[in-house]
């Protein structure tokens, strides 16, 4: 039968060249899923990663998209180098953006453009104090962080309807689900004109030298990933495992709520149902793909922003449902997992 079995030596070079391998498998299943839909691959394949990029004005859409994942991705990149699976991002997501929208309600037409500073740093305390929820009960009580940051998604997703169906529901909105739209000086700045993108791509490009350094030049990023990789060597050499779940999480969770700040103060400019848009989870498969590494990531996410812009266009362009777009970001993850398991395995075949 057949069995898989440790290699000697995995190849360090597979190990990095692993996701252009599991993308280009992506592509060819997703060639034979246009096809099996009746679909013309080669405008499928157009539609999901040449128009995304034709002109400025869809490049300036994709580092929309790629920003939030990019943020989110580099603070779960801390977590799983720390071996803390934060699977919930996305309820930190939510509540950053619930935070920072409970302060743009505050401002009228007095405020000034300093508010946008107080809007970002309670999108950074609401997804810390989220996860930081999920740190005590993983600390203090022993519990999986996987399952309780799962579930707590969905809790910050009720609270979310809670809101926008009830007291902060706009009573001028003509009854639908959604906040008063943000006051102009609460928006978060735009960095070029007729682009919507805004100082959240500075954001996340330093963020990716910050977590470089903080990750491979620095004392305290070495003592994390020991910490939480190897609790008994870290506790032997001085270092709290302890203070590496905090860290972790605090960190994944400010950064996703970051994200959610700059989400809501910035495209969406108000509250809604929708705030969710899955960025939470697809950035567990951008952190994979670029190898946890911050440069790596940056290209994942503009990857995984291909995928988000590809799918919405395969709706309109080529009647596709909108499940498209989970489904490539799901054949990536798998082609990746398949990928990483060979490079670590070998199939052998043992009576």
């Amino acid at each position: 039968m057949l069995k898989l079995e440790a290699r000697p030596q995995p190849s360090p070079m597979w190990s990095y060249a692993s996701p252009v391998l599991a993308l280009a498998i992506t592509v060819v299943i997703g060639v034979v899923l246009f096809m099996a839909l009746g679909k013309d691959p080669v405008r499928g394949l157009q539609v999901f990663f040449w128009e995304p990029i034709k002109s400025g004005y869809a490049l300036s859409e994709l580092m929309v998209k790629a920003t939030p994942l990019l943020i989110i991705a580099l603070g779960l990149a801390v977590c799983f180098r720390s071996n803390v699976w934060n699977i919930g991002a996305e309820g930190q997501f939510v509540v950053g953006a619930l935070a920072a929208g409970g302060v743009a309600l505050l401002a009228d037409a007095s405020t000034g453009p300093g508010i946008v500073v107080a809007i970002l740093v309670a999108g950074v305390l609401g997804g810390m104090a989220w996860a930081g929820v999920t740190a005590v009960l993983r600390d203090r009580f022993n519990a999986s962080e996987i399952l309780v940051s799962l579930m707590l998604v969905y809790v910050a997703i009720q609270l979310l309807n809670f809101l926008v169906y009830g007291p902060w529901k706009d009573p001028m909105g003509f009854n639908f689900p959604q906040s008063k739209t943000f006051e102009a000086v609460t928006r978060i700045p735009r960095l070029f004109e007729g682009s919507r993108v805004n100082i959240g791509l500075l954001l996340a490009l330093a963020g990716v030298g910050a977590l470089w350094v903080y990750l491979f030049r620095t004392y305290s990023g070495f003592a994390q990933q020991v910490g939480g990789l190897a609790p008994a060597a870290a506790l032997y050499a001085g270092f709290s495992s302890r203070k590496a779940l905090w860290v972790a999480l605090l960190t994944s969770g400010g950064a996703a709520g970051l994200a959610g700040a700059l989400e809501v103060a910035g495209p969406i400019g108000q509250l809604t149902p929708f705030v969710p848009a899955g960025y939470g989870f697809a950035a567990i498969i951008v952190a994979f793909v670029g190898r946890l590494h911050p440069v790596g990531m940056v290209f994942s996410a503009i990857l995984m922003s291909m995928f988000y812009i590809g799918g919405e266009l395969a709706q309109s362009r080529l009647g596709l449902p909108k499940s498209i777009t989970g489904v490539f970001q799901g054949l990536l993850l798998f082609a990746l997992l398949a990928c990483d398991t060979l490079i670590a395995y070998r199939v052998v075949w043992k009576k």
